[in-house]
């Protein structure tokens, strides 16, 4: 297949996700579900979805519900509210009238007698970027590698935190030193469209011999080997996702590759305070197939 080819196949998948949000906007659109449908890893659609699209896929669907919302609004006087919300697939009328009002700056029924066109117009523009980025992008085989590893579960403000508490055990067992062993840290979740409180990182470090047990909460994890496309990110992680999206928009497509159905994950090259926080180095791996 050449990369035209491949390219292609990648648009008409995304055409068909967007095809399905048109036509069940009343029901399930989670992320689990809509990564069924484009035959995409769930670990990486949201990624993949906001890349393409320019949009988070929650924002999509709601955005698409609106339309339709809108829509029903103003061609027939006659739909209440609550019809409309529920045709639309939001859970309560009140859930869509803020939705609504957060959108239009209006209320539905005030938007009911006197449709606004021109804001829905401004509303419902969904930038597909095609921005080009030249990328420095390695395809390795990444070698199994056992780490020790603690979960956070929260904020990502708070990662920070369980940092902390990761760098406590490490000096306290001496199993994983920072010296001779990788740090490595897995985003199980996207934090630009993850609610806070459900989001969830693993800090982690290599290990060579069996752990230890300790009441900090760390535990053994695996990274499996495989195939793994690399892009280095400098600076702050804070703003790892300026390096991780085009990857997704602009080098996957034309790549040929497929993606495995593993989170990406971060080995961070550089170790604070040692190295000040703007010149830190993190190489991104993505799993191939």
């Amino acid at each position: 297949m050449t990369d035209q080819q491949h390219g292609h196949a990648y648009a008409k998948r995304f055409e068909a996700v967007l095809a399905y949000i048109d036509s069940h906007l009343e029901g399930d659109l989670s992320v689990a579900a809509l990564s069924r449908i484009a035959h995409f890893s769930a670990f990486h659609f949201h990624r993949q979805f906001s890349a393409y699209m320019g949009v988070p896929v929650s924002r999509y669907v709601q955005l698409m519900r609106l339309r339709r919302a809108a829509h029903q609004l103003a061609a027939s006087p006659a739909t209440s509210v609550l019809e409309a919300a529920s045709a639309a697939g939001f859970e309560s009328p009140e859930a869509f009238a803020r939705a609504f009002r957060r959108a239009f700056g209006m209320t539905p029924s005030v938007f009911a007698k006197a449709p606004n066109w021109h804001t829905w117009s401004a509303v419902f523009v969904v930038p597909q970027l095609s921005r080009s980025i030249t990328m420095q992008i390695r395809i390795v085989d990444f070698a199994e590698t056992r780490v020790a590893a603690l979960e956070h579960r929260g904020a990502p403000a708070s990662v920070g935190d369980s940092v902390a508490r990761f760098r406590q055990w490490r000096l306290q067992s001496g199993q994983s030193p920072v010296a001779s062993s990788r740090t490595f840290g897995i985003p199980y979740d996207n934090p630009d469209t993850t609610p806070a409180q459900d989001f969830r990182f693993a800090i982690c470090g290599e290990i060579d011999g069996a752990l230890l047990a300790n009441d900090l909460g760390v535990h053994e994890l695996t990274l499996p080997a495989g195939r793994c496309a690399v892009v280095r990110h400098r600076g702050s992680p804070d703003y790892i996702g300026e390096t991780i999206y085009p990857l997704y928009r602009d080098w996957l497509p034309s790549s040929n590759e497929e993606l495995r159905d593993h989170p990406l994950f971060f080995h961070y090259l550089s170790v604070y305070p040692d190295t000040p926080v703007e010149q830190w180095e993190t190489d991104v791996y993505v799993p191939l197939k």
